[in-house]
């Protein structure tokens, strides 16, 4: 999936229109249409409806709308922020952002920081925990969002708690509830990460499960935009997320916290001992939120 993607999706869903929002992006047809099949490709779900009088968004074109302004207006802010850095003698601060992040969180955050620490351009990497980690200490980031707690040298601040839970696919039994209880999950074929993406979180669950005797068929893989394709390709009848992933990811299958016991996903700010000033006012001001 690419930004282009998302834009012209966003363009479509705009216009009610594919020849309007050719137009207006500069595109033919044919090849506007063939930018929203691969992103349908790529999503796993059709987005829009076609019609004689133009196009509607499916539930899953809904639900991918919402999340792609965000993440539009993301990539927009952060292009700015770069930009202005470089007349307004800013200091670049590298941060890193794990897969599944709520967008409104991270939005806040920047403008939290903008008004906060002006003289620092935040630049933001992608990269699971384990990656964060590893950049972290190299130096190649300054800051990390990682869900695991930080060893070693490295600061740390907890930011939040997220509580795991299951998308379970329409007409499975597990929908039925308003929860589900862990025991509740043996023998059912389950989507989650696999321990390379978070290996606190992977590790605390399969201890969960042997000591409640509960023996779910696990499904593990990585993964981060493809949920939907990963469980359709394992054959899986929900898959271990937080709401805020299910609900972007995985449109139209109901999500269900996991209870007896909680499991939840942390989020960490994580940073060198001995860092620049600049990298220590951020690091206050995100752990402060």
């Amino acid at each position: 999936m690419e930004l282009r993607h998302l834009r012209y999706f966003v363009a479509v869903a705009t216009e009610g229109s594919l020849t309007r929002a050719a137009e207006r992006l500069h595109l033919t047809q044919p090849s506007l249409s063939r930018q929203i099949r691969q992103l349908e490709r790529d999503i796993g779900a059709p987005l829009l409806e076609r019609g004689a009088t133009g196009t509607t968004l499916t539930p899953a074109g809904a639900a991918l709308h919402a999340h792609a302004v965000l993440l539009l207006r993301l990539a927009d802010a952060t292009r700015e922020t770069t930009h202005a850095a470089a007349g307004r003698s800013r200091e670049v601060v590298g941060i890193g952002i794990p897969p599944g992040l709520s967008a409104e969180w991270l939005l806040d955050t920047l403008t939290a920081l903008d008004a906060a620490v002006p003289h620092a351009a935040v630049a933001l990497t992608e990269a699971s925990s384990t990656e964060q980690l590893r950049m972290v200490r190299e130096g190649r980031l300054d800051l990390g969002l990682v869900h695991e707690q930080p060893v070693g040298s490295l600061r740390g601040a907890r930011l939040f708690d997220q509580p795991f839970g299951v998308a379970v696919r329409p007409g499975h039994p597990l929908a039925d509830g308003p929860e589900c209880r862990l025991r509740d999950l043996d023998g059912v074929r389950i989507l989650a990460h696999g321990r390379q993406q978070v290996p606190v979180a992977h590790d605390r669950l399969v201890v969960a499960a042997h000591d409640a005797g509960v023996v779910p068929l696990w499904q593990f893989a990585q993964f981060s935009e493809h949920a939907r394709a990963c469980a359709e390709a394992t054959k899986s009848d929900a898959v271990l997320l937080t709401e805020h992933s299910a609900t972007r990811l995985l449109p139209g299958w109901p999500w269900r916290p996991v209870v007896d016991p909680a499991l939840e996903l942390v989020t960490w700010l994580v940073w060198p001992p001995s860092t620049r000033t600049v990298v220590d006012e951020v690091a206050r001001t995100i752990s402060a939120r």
